[in-house]
């Protein structure tokens, strides 16, 4: 067998054969499976320890006639940061060194990252000069830059609670805001600034401003779950709500009825956040939730979203399948914009027309034509998807099927040759063909539409900082959901506390149940079957329930037995 059809690295692979660092059929396997992770082959070869980081660096070093440097030489303070942009750093996985004159040295570990050397000259204004480095070392590197931006960032946040701006959703001038008009705003100002901004940096997903008969309380949610940061007194509530409704566009004499805005608050002249806001009217006064909108959460990749590997093909073959449909359910808030966005930046190419119909549009993505819906003004779900197959669509997504209209709508496009992708909220994949069924969908157009149905949950993942090993009784394991032949084995954690995370949990992960429709799902949907007995036929046919899911990132220890229980049913 010939080594991986990879030129560029016909000799390097050829080297290390000679040296028995692995055969010529293993290099061949290599190639293939970095190309199924979508990683380069330095990358695979150097995190799966089949060759030493050090020994590929200096055999590429002589083969590409670039210089060798050992990072570890260099104070990571001393590099200048501000030339190279994190994005780009992430994207073709490279760090500014140094600068002498018009030339900027940076560090690669792949040669194949030339491609995006004209990038980063048209942004730095210099002429880049690859200089070569461990894989390991420029990953700790690179994560190290991307850490003490975020910190600086977060120390520019602070720096100016007056004066901070908001763009004018109308045209995206800016209009400053900050300066309060009298002494008497002032406070308020830089109370509801600092709220946000603490949101910002503590990653919330929502801030919750809530009026009570003798207290006010904040509360932010992190990583699924709401904390309470604040209690101002009550009687300046009503100030601290008009200032939100202020920045946000909304009517502040209304007080009787919701209300919803949006606000872009302008950080930087490179940085701004996006907060959908909503106001509500209670007995004590009004009650706002503000979501604070990310748009880099869609550019995550799917390796990060937490699938498991069958779970993750399954996903990549429904979503590059010329036509049928797509659905992803859960509750709100648990991910499944993110996982939409995720299949459609594989989708956005030019060769692609994407159109999104959504309530409002969350994140948005260059090449892709989103729309929000408005019905108010008759601007709906069916109404736009009316108008998508007009406009000689590929790929459509819909926010959110709510009735009978616009899912008719919905699964004859799929049956006409576009890939449909939308979300419904139903508790695990079988229950959503149900669902489909009780609005009115035929069953003989759901089996010849739906290619794939998700059903998922966000997780809180474990600080690895802190995690500690768990004990539990072998009968609470086995109630749990775990085997009797495992239990010798099994090593779950459990959550402890540092100064990296909140309460032991940093950040979240997705928990998949992955259902396509096999001939026995069809001809049992067809008979009328209800969700007990998909559920079985689906558990029949290997396809894990959500519980099963989450048993197995308690067994890579990536989170807690009692963060699946918070979030699951035991069988």
């Amino acid at each position: 067998m010939t080594p991986p059809k990879d030129l560029k690295f016909n000799n390097l692979i050829n080297d290390l054969i000679k040296e028995d660092f692995f055969t010529a059929p293993d290099a061949q396997k290599y190639y293939q499976e970095a190309e199924k992770k979508e990683v380069s082959l330095i990358n695979y070869l150097v995190t799966n320890k089949i060759v030493d980081s050090a020994v590929i660096a200096s055999k590429i070093s002589l083969e590409f006639g670039v210089p060798f440097f050992d990072l570890n030489a260099i104070d990571l303070k001393n590099v200048p940061r501000d030339l190279i942009s994190s994005a780009l750093m992430e994207k073709h996985h490279v760090m500014p060194l140094h600068v002498r004159g018009m030339t900027l040295f940076v560090a690669i570990s792949d040669p194949r990252s030339f491609q995006g050397f004209d990038e980063i000259k048209f942004n730095s204004h210099l002429n880049p000069e690859p200089i070569c480095v461990e894989e390991s070392k420029l990953v700790k590197a690179i994560e190290k830059l991307l850490e003490a931006a975020n910190l600086m960032a977060s120390n520019l946040l602070d720096s100016d609670l007056d004066n901070l701006s908001v763009a004018n959703q109308m045209d995206g001038s800016e209009i400053g805001i900050g300066v309060a008009n009298d002494a008497e705003d002032a406070p308020i100002v830089r109370f509801v600034n600092k709220i946000l901004l603490d949101a910002i940096k503590m990653g919330a997903s929502d801030v919750h401003f809530e009026p009570y008969e003798k207290v006010f309380r904040i509360r932010y949610r992190a990583d699924g779950v709401l904390y309470q940061v604040a209690s101002p007194p009550s009687s300046i509530a009503n100030r601290i709500v008009s200032r939100i409704k202020v920045m946000s566009r909304m009517d502040i004499a209304e007080r009787r009825v919701p209300q919803d805005g949006r606000i872009k608050m302008i950080l930087s002249k490179s940085h701004s956040i996006d907060f959908r806001v909503n106001t509500c009217p209670t007995l004590f006064g009004e009650k706002v939730v503000l979501r604070i909108l990310d748009p880099t959460s869609a550019q995550l990749g799917i390796e990060k979203l937490g699938f498991e590997p069958e779970q993750q093909k399954l996903f990549l073959d429904a979503i590059n399948k010329p036509y049928g449909m797509v659905l992803v359910t859960g509750p709100t808030g648990s991910g499944k914009t993110v996982s939409l966005y995720t299949g459609l930046n594989i989708l956005n190419t030019t060769e692609r027309n994407i159109s999104t119909a959504e309530d409002p549009v969350e994140i948005t993505v260059s090449g892709i034509n989103q729309v929000n819906v408005n019905p108010k003004a008759g601007l709906t779900f069916a109404t736009a998807l009316r108008a998508f197959l007009r406009q000689d669509p590929d790929v459509i997504m819909v926010g959110e099927i709510r009735d009978i209209e616009t899912a008719e709508i919905a699964i004859k496009a799929a049956q006409t040759g576009h890939l449909v992708l939308s979300t419904l909220h139903t508790n695990d994949a079988p229950q959503t063909l149900n669902r489909l069924m009780q609005m009115g969908i035929p069953a003989f157009n759901i089996v010849s539409a739906i290619n794939l149905i998700m059903a998922q949950r966000l997780a809180r993942r474990l600080c690895n900082n802190c995690k500690t090993p768990a004990q539990y009784p072998d009968d609470f394991l086995l109630k749990s959901g775990f085997k009797a032949d495992e239990l010798s084995t099994l090593k779950p954690f459990k959550a402890a506390d540092c100064e990296l995370c909140t309460h032991g949990f940093r950040g979240r992960i997705g928990i998949y149940q992955v259902m396509t429709l096999s001939d026995k799902m069809r001809a049992l949907i067809l008979q009328g079957g209800n969700s007990t007995q998909l559920s079985e036929q689906a558990a029949s046919e290997g396809i894990n329930d959500l519980r099963a899911s989450g048993l197995n990132k308690v067994r890579l220890g990536l989170t807690s037995l009692e963060e699946i229980d918070r979030i699951t049913i035991e069988n």
